[in-house]
């Protein structure tokens, strides 16, 4: 059985030798990340025994629990398309796991199956224009109508990640009896994928964040997933494993330009002495490194809750939501002094550093803002108190 230290290493070989080559194409020189790259470095990442940390066997996958994943994913992460080389990238993360946890079998074996090899992508249709649901899901406005033997979807999402070419949506609707979750596949009559909405972050995966409208979208109740009027709570089985995901990946990119910063200022000199035995230019460096172990550190925390007590667990949510708020913005801030330690090659775009802190920008939103995070961890902190 291969050890996790040695599969940390073979998916750090695979990053640098086969993945690296690619990202500074798509990154830098505008090669477009359509789903026929996607297949020839997932093709890649199977061959060198990378492929699917987030899976089970049984689909190809490595089967690892999340600490595990935790080591993993930080060296996939060291590339912005790493992780969608071994599969564990967004939204298709987070709906493997929720397939996992909650679909029926023979929904398993329609979506979760081909999901989980890689053969297909997925989205989620969550988000909706205001009034609609942002943070905020009690504020969900897109309804299915209960009708003989099936539902009838109206309404209008954006922000849906990887609608664009995903074979089936998971598509998140009020019903008379709560949110319901429904899977709808990508041909069905009823619903449109619309404009591909122009963000920051567009490098880092196929099919973009679009436009969904389901108008009179008719589905049989075999594409209910789970219970209807559960969808909240369902939710929260998706919502952890998916923040720490996000986390684990987007700190080994911020390790990654760590380290390129000092690869950068160690070969440069200024002012009678190389950058690297300036003082400020040390200070930035050590306060990345301090951003780093703590980041570090509460990934680790959250993914042993998550092994031990259930993604769905209130402790797993808690800690989940603070790795996630810190892991963000500490991120954010290791990249932007890796911007800042190239000078005015940081902010070329033929350096990288300046292209992870653009992409790197949308994790302080994506799953959960930051400020939302913070209000919903100081609830559960002061509710002893109350």
């Amino acid at each position: 059985m291969t050890s996790v230290a040695h599969l940390v290493e073979k998916t750090t070989e695979f990053v640098r030798d086969h993945v690296f080559p690619v990202e500074r194409e798509v990154v830098a020189d505008g090669r477009v990340m359509d789903d026929a790259l996607r297949l020839e470095l997932q093709k890649k990442a199977k061959e060198a025994g990378v492929f699917g940390p987030l899976s089970d066997p049984r689909y190809g996958g490595l089967g690892l629990d999340t600490r595990a994943q935790a080591r993993v994913l930080e060296a996939a992460g060291a590339s912005l398309i790493g992780p969608l080389a071994v599969n564990a990238w967004a939204p298709d993360d987070g709906n493997i796991h929720l397939l996992a946890h909650v679909a029926d079998p023979e929904q398993q074996q329609r979506y979760l199956a081909p999901l989980a090899a890689g053969e297909v992508r997925s989205a989620i249709a969550m988000t909706e224009p205001a009034p609609g649901a942002g943070s905020d899901p009690s504020m969900l406005r897109t309804f299915a109508e209960e009708t003989d033997g099936g539902w009838v979807i109206n309404g209008a999402k954006h922000f849906t990640t990887g609608a664009q070419g995903a074979a089936f949506t998971i598509c998140v609707a009020r019903t008379n009896d709560g949110p319901t979750m429904f899977l709808v596949d990508a041909d069905h009559p009823g619903m449109r994928v619309g404009r591909r909405m122009q963000t920051l972050d567009h490098s880092s995966a196929p099919g973009g964040h679009c436009e969904v409208v389901f108008e009179d979208c008719e589905v049989p109740d075999a594409a209910v997933l789970g219970e209807v009027g559960q969808g909240l709570a369902l939710a929260q089985v998706r919502l952890a494993p998916s923040r720490l995901v996000f986390c684990m990946n987007w700190l080994g990119l911020a390790v990654r330009g760590h380290r390129l910063a000092i690869e950068h200022i160690g070969t440069r000199t200024g002012f009678g002495a190389p950058i690297a035995e300036h003082g400020l230019a040390q200070g930035l460096i050590a306060d990345s490194e301090i951003d780093i172990a703590a980041a570090r550190g509460l990934i680790r925390q959250a993914a042993e809750t998550i092994d031990e007590q259930g993604p769905a667990s209130s402790q797993a949510k808690h800690e989940t939501s603070i790795a996630k708020t810190f892991v963000s913005e500490a991120v954010w801030r290791v990249l932007d002094r890796s911007v800042q330690l190239h000078g005015g090659l940081g902010v070329c775009e033929d350096h990288l550093v300046a292209r992870f802190l653009v992409e790197a920008r949308a994790f302080r939103i994506y799953e959960g803002p930051s400020e939302v995070l913070r209000w919903s961890i100081a609830r559960r902190a002061l509710r002893p108190a109350r």
